[in-house]
């Protein structure tokens, strides 16, 4: 952060948007290595992402988090990456009460499926080739139809009103 504000002169916004996800076939199989990795990439990350740049935001910043779908739904496959999800959203709702003194806006953006490198990486090609099937829209997104999320709830000029909201995106919610 030091080097972001030393470069800029200021910092307006956080994006933290880190994760690692394997699918897991039982619980049985879930390690603690595995746990512990996904815990302190997807939650450690965003704390201490936050905790370096909190000090430099000022009054109109804002922080926007990457939660997911799964966090909302969970997934049979993803026990420990779901789980980390959920703790983004209760972070994000927390962070937004604590900050919300100091003028400091805190949302999260909750995708559902995005063609990613992250997705394919743990997929093997049957499951790839279904990939966003599920959704209402029978597709994953792309990245840049998600993008436009995060830019909204960044700029103040569009979300001056909104903090510790959750905003999913995913293609479209089933009627049964």
């Amino acid at each position: 952060m030091e080097k972001v504000v030393e470069t800029f002169g200021r910092l307006d916004i956080l994006v933290n948007n880190a994760a690692f996800q394997e699918h897991v076939n039982a619980l049985e199989d879930l390690t603690e290595d595995h746990f512990d990795r996904t815990i302190k990439t997807n939650l450690y990350g965003y704390f201490h992402m936050a905790k370096a740049a909190v000090p430099h935001l000022k009054e109109g910043a804002a922080i926007v988090n990457t939660g997911s779908v799964t966090g909302l739904l969970g997934n049979k496959d993803l026990l420990d990456y779901s789980m980390t999800k959920g703790g983004i959203h209760a972070f994000t709702r927390s962070l937004a009460t604590h900050l919300l003194p100091r003028g400091i806006r805190v949302n999260a953006v909750a995708p559902g499926p995005v063609w990613t490198p992250l997705n394919p990486a743990d997929k093997d090609v049957k499951r790839v080739a279904r990939f966003g099937s599920d959704t209402p829209m029978k597709r994953p997104a792309q990245p840049e139809e998600i993008a436009p999320a995060y830019v909204f709830l960044a700029s103040s000029a569009c979300s001056s009103y909104i903090t510790g909201e959750i905003l999913p995106i995913i293609g479209g919610y089933s009627g049964g």
